[in-house]
């Protein structure tokens, strides 16, 4: 992108605010040949090179975009971990040999990022922190177990990145190089420097190793199809991922083991990559679910799968799995109608998504509100299914109604009978209505132990309206005991409609 005002092989640098003051955050070959460097006030740099190419930094795309290469970069190992701001971790042990060695997936991963515009410095080392190093002053170098120390020796202190207090204080010791800090006993560059440096320091000269910490965990079986010329048709997609998911379910079927939540991966070959997701109510343990699941999955995509110019690979992981429990199916006509109701619910979830479609549980409270909790069927239908409600009293009238208000409604309730009597008539969403037949009240007090004293004692009633509906309504709070205004005198309660009988 060439910028009005500079010609096109002018120095570029992109500048962020740090204490009120524009610096340079990042910088060219151009820009770095002329002396600039990070941190440097951007009012110094125009004073050093006047026909400067300016941008602001954005510090979330450039998050996003590090956050997509590392999506990209699952192709060649799934434990993958962002180093902020800039860089990123690839653990490739058991990889390589899958790339034609490491030289070989050095060189594809750089060339790759290289086609789609980015400047890459990439190195490969038995430790993470030794090939971060290498990462800032060199590129394409591949250290052999043992030889961190020797690869690393004449670099400046600034490359193991510790601050610039410390490369300040480094280099004031007449410590200028890794190897000159090496040199030096480890207590004595503990004492003077920190513990925290002087294990940086072991773990770039290969001492040890902390882990990477990965962006997603591991899936416990993976399976993958690379193509080498990509596929766009929805006839190609579909006949792979029912392959890939006979090879899966063949190899967690050796441990016993079936998929609860499945995700399918598509790499672009412009490095897009989409991933998605199914979950399960029982572990699957069948090809032909794994593929109706998926099918009902693309189909209701809000946001349809775009091939662009084609998927160069497709992943299908199991990132969930449990052990399958053999129950017997053959005389057990319960165990039938289980297995197609939490098939249903695994299809409809597919299409509108698992939060969705929900069970109802009974919890233990008086509260009305509190009473039901809605749960995910999928995870919730055994518990659906055993679950004890109060059983209704015979040829008596419903003591909740069948439709409950998420939240209760205000009513205007002009007059009642007081202090624990109902209304004669109240106005509910503009309308007028007359009460003819009442039931209650029923007083309800609530949790005091959780709402710490907060909410107000309610009396419910049933009544009956003279057009024959019927409501669930109650008083927020007790006349002259619990409603005051703001000079200590007792006000008239609010009154709500909580729910609507049959």
């Amino acid at each position: 992108m060439q910028v009005s005002g500079g010609a096109p092989g002018d120095p570029s640098i992109v500048v962020i605010k740090e204490n009120n003051a524009l610096v340079i955050h990042a910088l060219d070959e151009a820009a770095e040949r002329l002396g600039l460097y990070i941190g440097q006030p951007l009012a110094n740099a125009r004073a050093m090179c006047p026909d400067l190419k300016v941008f602001d930094a954005d510090v979330v795309a450039d998050a996003k975009t590090l956050s997509d290469i590392a999506d990209w970069c699952d192709r060649f190992t799934p434990l993958v971990a962002l180093d902020a701001p800039h860089g990123l971790f690839l653990d490739i042990t058991g990889c390589a040999h899958l790339f034609g060695g490491e030289a070989a997936l050095l060189q594809t991963l750089v060339r790759a990022l290289a086609r789609q515009g980015f400047a890459v410095s990439a190195a490969i080392a038995g430790t993470s922190v030794c090939a971060r190093t290498l990462t800032r002053q060199t590129s394409g170098i591949i250290v052999a177990d043992g030889g961190e120390a020797v690869a690393i020796d004449r670099f400046p202190v600034s490359a193991l990145g510790a601050g610039e207090a410390i490369t300040t204080g480094l280099r004031r010791a007449g410590l200028k190089t890794i190897g000159d800090v090496a040199s030096r006993s480890p207590s004595e560059i503990t004492a003077r420097f920190g513990a925290r440096f002087s294990t940086l320091l072991a773990h770039a000269l290969g001492q040890g190793d902390a882990p990477i910490n990965p962006r997603k965990p591991l899936p416990d079986y993976i399976v993958e199809k690379r193509f080498a010329e990509p596929i766009a048709t929805d006839t190609m997609i579909a006949m792979t991922l029912s392959r890939l998911a006979d090879t899966l379910i063949a190899s967690m079927e050796k441990q016993g083991k079936g998929a609860r939540r499945l995700e399918a991966a598509f790499f672009r070959t412009d490095g897009v990559v989409r991933a998605i997701m199914v979950e399960t109510g029982r572990p699957v343990t069948r090809s032909a679910v794994v593929d109706r699941l998926f099918r009902e999955r693309l189909d209701a995509l809000a946001d349809p799968l775009d091939p662009g110019f084609g998927f160069d690979m497709v992943r299908l992981s199991a990132s969930r799995t449990e052990i399958v429990v053999q129950e017997q199916r053959d005389l057990d006509a319960h165990v039938h109608d289980n297995d197609e109701l939490a098939a249903l619910i695994d299809r409809i979830a597919a299409r509108i998504g698992g939060k969705r479609v929900v069970v109802h549980l009974p919890q233990d409270t008086h509260i009305p509100e509190c009473a039901v909790l809605a749960a995910p069927a999928q995870h919730h239908l055994a518990a659906a299914m055993q679950a004890e409600w109060p059983a209704r009293a015979e040829s008596e009238p419903p003591l909740r109604p069948l439709r409950l208000f998420e939240k209760p409604e205000p009513i205007k309730v002009p007059f009642a009978t007081v202090p624990d009597g109902p209304p004669h008539q109240f106005t509910w969403r503009r309308a007028l209505h007359a009460v003819v037949r009442v039931e209650g009240p029923e007083r309800i007090a609530m949790e005091w132990w959780r709402q710490d004293g907060k909410q107000l004692t309610r009396d419910y009633f049933r009544i009956e309206d003279a057009e024959g509906l019927r409501f669930w309504i109650f008083r927020d709070g007790l006349y002259e005991g619990e409603v005051f205004d703001g000079d200590g005198e007792p006000v008239s309660p609010n009154w709500y409609v909580h729910g609507l009988f049959a």
